[in-house]
């Protein structure tokens, strides 16, 4: 069972990765700077240095012999990004001097730190709340600029005070509600029934707003998925290397070179797209190729987009099944084998040769006009993460039982009732309500040091 009641330890984690010219180790609890000053030389001791600090010196083992030259940040409680004493150890990125002053500071009681124990502990310490917690691992995984816009405006709190806001307003429709309770004999309303329901509207469309941006968000945190997919032969694996400039996927004359699903990535504008190049679609006996096959289908039932490929030759496009969520775009390749240009003024159609690169530019920007992000700004508010669309949609599936139970004229407890359910739904995504088994889901993804 994961503990987030022990947070009594000093803990110690690399906080960067190794191989850069520098590296940086922290440490964090109520014996950090004690711990620290065992190793540590430099003009004074740290324990005598006010927080917010850098201090030059070394670090000594045992012996007084030096390890590395070092600057030292010193964070002192309760101004820290845990809320303990916190040191930061500036040193030389090699693995050797990492692992002596990791060695060092565990044998003077420091112990390793768990994957998000930091950020976990912060949270503890009331520095954060549950959802900016999510949001540092987020921004630390994002690979984007739309991706990093969603992360940075959760992490600065953005979100955070929207859903207060919320919480806020049905704690006070909640107290209205259970004061009448206690002069239930006097039969008095000290929640008018008429604001309540506007309030709850009100209410219930913000956080469909949420909800509903979460398609969106998804696909800023995880990429737009795109499926490539036709017959063999068509210029699949060209297409694929030219959008991601990259030479991934083999290209040959020879039908049926691509028996399996390939994937890579690359940023257009701002927003990943994941691209996978499919087996060839056709009747066949070989059970290989139909293997790829069946997973050229499934890469088309999960993909945002789907870009069908024929050729300028041979024009005709199979029927595939998708749905009406999803992208459908037929493009026609080879189209430099055409002998009129006005063969590709017929249709709306996409026309290209992603072997001489002809119309690539114009399937880049078709592809990221898809994604509509025109409404969006640095600071917008976008729901990404799977966990928060779960609360958020049995918040309103709550608000939608307030809301009918209202035009039932259902008792006060009753409607009370139904409201603590959307204040529960609301506290699980912040962290007022929660337990040790989400919190271990949650920090056991972070990456150690964070």
């Amino acid at each position: 069972m994961y503990s987030q009641l022990d947070t009594t330890t000093t803990i110690i984690a690399p906080a960067t990765a190794t191989g850069g010219a520098v590296m940086v180790v922290r440490l964090s609890g109520k014996d950090a700077i004690t711990i620290a000053d065992k190793m540590f030389r430099g003009k004074k001791c740290l324990s005598e240095a006010k927080g917010y600090t850098l201090h030059y010196g070394t670090i000594v083992d045992a012996n007084e012999v030096t390890i590395d030259d070092v600057v030292v940040a010193l964070f002192r409680a309760p101004h820290s990004y845990t809320g303990d004493d916190t040191v930061e150890i500036t040193l030389h990125g090699s693995e050797y001097i990492t692992s002596e002053v990791m060695r060092l500071a565990i044998g003077y009681g420091a112990t390793m730190a768990t994957p998000g124990e930091f950020t976990r502990r912060a949270f503890l310490a009331g520095k954060m709340d549950l959802s900016r917690a999510e949001a540092v691992a987020d921004i630390i995984a994002s690979d984007s600029r739309w991706s990093h816009n969603v992360a940075s405006t959760q992490m600065r709190g953005g979100y955070s005070d929207k859903l207060s806001e919320l919480r806020g307003e049905l704690l006070r429709l909640c107290s209205l509600l259970e004061l009448e309770l206690d002069f239930s004999e006097e039969d008095v309303e000290f929640a008018d029934r008429t604001t309540l329901h506007q309030t709850l509207e009100k209410i219930n469309t913000q956080i469909g707003s949420l909800k509903s941006s979460f398609a969106l968000g998804n696909v800023l945190k995880n990429g737009v998925n795109v499926a490539i997919v036709g017959e063999p032969n068509v210029g699949k694996s060209t297409l694929l290397n030219i959008l991601i400039e990259d030479d991934r996927a083999m290209v040959s004359d020879i039908a049926g070179t691509t028996r399996d699903t390939i994937e890579a990535t690359t940023t257009i504008d701002g927003i990943r797209y994941r691209f996978v190049d499919t087996a060839g679609i056709h009747t066949t006996n070989d059970k290989l190729e139909q293997m790829g096959i069946d997973r050229s289908f499934r890469a088309i039932r999960n993909a945002h987009i789907i870009l069908h490929l024929a050729t300028a030759e041979h024009p005709e496009f199979s029927h595939i099944e998708h749905s009406d969520e999803q992208h459908y775009i037929q493009v026609v390749n080879k189209i430099d084998k055409l002998t009129s240009s006005a063969d590709t003024a017929n249709d709306d159609r996409l026309y290209i040769s992603a072997k001489s690169g002809i119309g690539i530019d114009n399937l880049r920007t078709h592809l990221r006009n898809i994604t509509d992000t025109t409404h969006l700004s640095s600071g917008s508010i976008v729901v990404s993460n799977m966990r928060h669309y779960s609360a958020l949609s049995r918040a309103s599936e709550a608000l939608g039982d307030a809301l009918r139970g209202m035009k039932m004229n259902i008792s006060s407890d009753l409607l009370s009732e139904d409201i603590r359910r959307v204040l529960h739904s609301l506290g699980e995504i912040t962290g007022e309500i929660t337990s040790d088994d989400i919190l271990h889901n949650i920090f056991s993804k972070f990456c150690i040091g964070k």
